[in-house]
């Protein structure tokens, strides 16, 4: 899992825990990132790796992307390949509590502010966070 420039891999492992860092490999089929000009990248079967440091999640993709006009995943979860119900169900209700939540807890303000910021920023967590900092 990890390079290390031939350092043992055990002894990588143990030396991230004791810095308080923690990586879990994630099983994603698909992940897609929507770029603004409208050419998506798409990496299917890709390896995603998610690293925790001190409450600062970093998330590492290794795969070859296709280039898509329209991935699909800027819409309705419904439109996304494999949606759930209860997704399409968050999306119709307007923003879901769990993207509430988050916001809240990230900027450290009520969760009626966090909805409005939200609300705010069309569904944008990143924007609404940054909005409230």
């Amino acid at each position: 899992m990890f390079g290390g420039g031939g350092m043992n891999p055990r002894k990588m492992k143990q030396m991230m825990k004791q810095m308080g860092i923690d990586v879990e490999e994630l099983d994603a089929e698909r992940v897609v990132i929507e770029t603004a000009d409208g050419d998506d990248l798409v990496f299917d079967g890709a390896q995603v790796t998610k690293m925790d440091a001190q409450g600062q999640e970093t998330y590492q993709i290794v795969g070859s992307p296709d280039s898509v006009a329209d991935a699909g995943a800027g819409g309705s979860p419904s439109a996304v390949e494999g949606a759930t119900e209860d997704e399409a169900a968050a999306d119709d209700a307007g923003i879901p509590d769990e993207d509430v939540a988050l916001v809240a807890e990230r900027a450290g303000v009520p969760q009626s502010t966090a909805r409005e910021a939200l609300e705010d920023a069309d569904g944008d967590l990143a924007a609404a966070i940054a909005d409230l900092e």
